[in-house]
């Protein structure tokens, strides 16, 4: 299936598609938010091994929460295995899309340290007074090093968007996925920036009430890409049959 282009208008009203997904379901759409943040909280207990396997299996759990927005549009109940149902096909496609984000991930994080911790050890070399203009340096280098993380964080999360969409929904293998889900990501610029800039300012007043908002901000945004999705590849109204994974049966 391939991507087509949409009018930057088109931004907006994913996340507005979005919210009538989540209307339709609303109190489970907020449980499973509660689950999946009570499995990140679970996973950080973990020293180090937590957080890399929850960042590995994200796209299978966001898997999950597609497959719930099509049952809901397909006027089914929303049901909290839902959130699991990743785990029923196309696993080992789904880790793969969340090895190449963690690896992806470890390996800005580690450019902008070493950029940032050069600049700071030059700063702070025995014997030299830290002085207004050296850390004015250091924040010059720690905005290079953000920038450069930030250029390199976008095609990153290009080629992950669409992924696990593809993978569950069309059936594509993890790299013709990402592959797939990147072109789709250039070629909508536009509607991805009016996206961008709309979900950053509702997450700001999402977060003034205790960061209640968020309940609902975050399956809106959930929902919002099975929305785009629908968009931009123009899915089916039925998912194609899918590969079994013989050991969850």
């Amino acid at each position: 299936m391939n991507p087509r282009a949409v009018d930057a208008g088109n931004g907006w009203q994913w996340i507005v598609d979005g919210f009538h997904i989540f209307r339709k379901g609303a109190v489970m759409w907020i449980v499973l938010t509660l689950v999946l943040a009570i499995l990140w909280l679970l996973s950080l207990m973990i020293p180090l091994l937590g957080p890399l396997l929850f960042n590995l299996f994200s796209p299978v759990f966001f898997a999950g929460i597609l497959i719930g927005c099509r049952a809901i549009e397909q006027n089914e109940a929303l049901e909290l295995p839902h959130l699991f149902a990743g785990f029923k096909s196309n696993v080992s496609a789904l880790v793969s899309v969340g090895g190449v984000y963690l690896a992806g991930t470890i390996i800005i994080i580690g450019i902008v340290l070493a950029t940032v911790g050069a600049s700071a050890f030059t700063m702070t070399k025995p014997g030299k007074a830290i002085d207004a203009e050296a850390a004015m340096a250091l924040m010059s280098t720690m905005g290079v090093a953000l920038t450069i993380a930030l250029a390199l964080y976008m095609p990153l999360m290009m080629a992950i968007w669409f992924a696990p969409a593809l993978i569950v929904f069309e059936n594509l293998g993890a790299m013709v996925a990402m592959k797939q889900s990147f072109a789709a990501c250039l070629m909508n610029m536009m509607p991805f920036l009016v996206y961008g800039a709309v979900v950053m300012v509702l997450w700001i007043i999402a977060s003034i009430p205790l960061l209640l908002g968020l309940l609902v901000l975050l399956p809106v945004a959930f929902c919002s890409v099975y929305t785009s999705y629908k968009d931009i590849f123009a899915a089916s109204a039925e998912p194609p049959q899918r590969r079994d994974n013989p050991l969850l049966k």
